[in-house]
């Protein structure tokens, strides 16, 4: 304590004038400054040396750089007398020798861990390129999870060191963690479905998939969601609470795939010649795979047509590359159906007409079904041969009696004679 005030009350007796205090203010700050440029290129150099990984590097040159710039701010202080501001920092600095301890074994605690971190690190890369099974993103999850348990280790302890009860502090962590429970358990549900899909594997970093009714590239997989490039070139952005509750069906995981393409023959072919030509015209396609065999089934019979199936196998399936080598099927099966004169008949539907079995056809001619017993005894109840059950005005007999001569039946018989 008194070394510090000794070395304070010379400093400022050495510099007791404006001028020196404005010259001492920039020439703190020049310093500060070249010595964190110096800080900042001497970088490289000690990552080349001493075979040092990159964030050890850059975490040393930033420590550097805070320990400077307290010192230059704890300099100026000093030289423009403010007392109580210097009187706080030398307050903060001074410390008996068993919390100087506490310190020192809390940094060094700190700096483990992050060497812990380093190694697990490399560990985990050394398995990943051992062991094709690791990916990629296995591999950076794996390491995240074992850097975060480290450090939480790491800051228990400095608990402990320092003699904070963790009792209360435990308490309010599981409290804390019930109110995000239930404040979030959509959120902890698509953390807990990454953690599975991260062990269960379904599907990898480039592989095509489809997924609650979306198909495309898998491009990324975090721990909250899984993004797919569409055909289409859209980014879809899934739940992975959603992935794992849905069908997934990976068409890159045997890295080929079967292709089927439908084509019909007319009724009047040899079905089994035109199976021969069609497989023989997949064969002779370089973008077909040799083996398997491509082959050709008669699957149904169509309306117009036999209808074939043709199946052959791709390899590196893509949805881009699937219907490239579909459309040359398609092409080079039509072009040998020409050459061996196999028809690819049009839809057809052939229509035929056949003559009426009972009725009877009236004056408009429209046809009507014959009445039977039950109607007819229906019709002799007043109704007319029309069935509107209505009886004919007398304008209706008059025009049905037009130009008929009246017979003797119709003529009216004498009155008798008086006699």
């Amino acid at each position: 304590m008194s070394l510090a005030v000794s070395f304070v009350e010379a400093i400022q007796g050495v510099i007791d004038t404006r001028l020196l205090r404005v010259l001492a203010t920039v020439a703190t700050v020049a310093a500060l400054v070249a010595l964190s440029v110096t800080i900042r290129r001497a970088g490289s150099p000690l990552k080349n040396r001493l075979s040092l990984s990159n964030p050890l590097v850059e975490g040393v040159q930033a420590g550097l750089v805070i320990v400077s710039t307290i010192a230059a701010g704890t300099l100026v202080l000093v030289v423009w007398r403010a007392s109580d501001e210097a009187a706080t920092l030398i307050e903060l600095v001074r410390a008996d020798p068993r919390s100087l301890v506490r310190v020192l074994i809390t940094v060094f605690l700190f700096v483990f861990a992050y060497a812990l971190t380093i190694l697990i690190k490399r560990i985990v890369e050394d398995l990943a390129e051992q062991r094709s099974a690791i990916s990629s993103h296995q591999r950076e999850i794996g390491y995240h999870l074992a850097q975060v348990g480290v450090y939480l280790f790491a800051i228990l302890g400095a608990f402990s060191i320092w003699g904070v009860d963790l009792s209360n502090l435990l308490l309010g962590a599981g409290f804390l963690g019930v109110v995000v429970g239930l404040a979030a358990r959509q959120t902890l549900a698509a953390v807990l479905a990454g953690f599975v899909l991260l062990f269960s594997r379904p599907f990898d970093v480039g592989d095509w998939v489809e997924v609650a009714e979306r198909e495309g590239v898998v491009t990324d997989v975090t721990i909250f969601n899984t993004e797919i490039k569409t055909p289409e070139d859209e980014y879809v952005i899934v739940p992975n609470d959603i992935v794992t509750s849905n069908a997934v069906v990976n068409r890159s995981r045997a890295g080929r795939l079967r292709v089927d393409v439908e084509v019909g023959v007319d009724y009047d072919a040899d079905p089994e010649r035109a199976a021969e030509v069609a497989r023989d015209a997949m064969t002779g396609l370089d973008e077909v795979l040799e083996k398997p065999d491509p082959f050709v089934i008669l699957k149904r019979f169509g309306d117009s047509a036999v209808v074939l199936e043709c199946r052959f196998w791709i390899d590196s399936p893509s949805a881009q590359r699937r219907w490239q080598v579909r459309s040359a099927v398609v092409e080079a099966v039509k072009a040998a159906f020409k050459r061996e004169g196999i028809k690819i008949p049009f839809p057809q539907r052939e229509l035929m007409g056949r003559e009426e079995a009972s009725g009877r056809k009236l004056a408009g001619g429209e046809t009507t079904a014959l009445a039977t017993d039950g109607d007819a005894g229906d019709a002799g109840d007043g109704e007319t041969a029309d069935g509107s059950g209505e009886t004919p005005s007398d304008d209706s007999r008059t025009a049905a009696g037009d130009g008929a001569e009246p017979t003797d039946s119709d003529a009216k018989p004498p009155e008798a004679d008086e006699s």
